[in-house]
């Protein structure tokens, strides 16, 4: 893959997630701000629950963030669209699915 595409491919995956990790602590501080008001007759857990969505959902991007920032190194490393695991090269196709990809398909599959 081309290194600008690989670059706007990775920048562009990088602001989503950004954008929806900052969409993610909003909706969480206004759960939980609601958590602390006195309510009617609603099932007291569902806050909790909610916010427990929003904390995985969290976790979740900021992981992928992280993979982002790896798929960054390997490009400034020289490495990227190589796995991690044996050095084969991922197809161009895999890589715009995904800049991110770490493995093969075939890799993945055996984990």
């Amino acid at each position: 893959m081309d290194r600008q595409r690989a670059e706007d491919l990775l920048g562009e995956e990088r602001e989503r997630l950004v954008a929806l990790l900052e969409q993610a602590s909003v909706n969480g501080a206004v759960e939980r701000e609601g958590a602390n008001e006195q309510g009617d007759l609603t099932d007291s857990a569902e806050p909790f629950t909610s916010e427990e969505e929003n904390d995985a959902i969290a976790a979740s991007l900021q992981e992928r963030l992280e993979a982002v920032s790896r798929a960054e190194e390997r490009l400034r490393n020289g490495t990227y669209g190589l796995s991690v695991l044996s050095g084969a090269p991922l197809p161009d196709e895999r890589l715009e699915a995904d800049p991110a990809a770490e493995l093969t398909v075939e890799e993945l599959e055996n984990s």
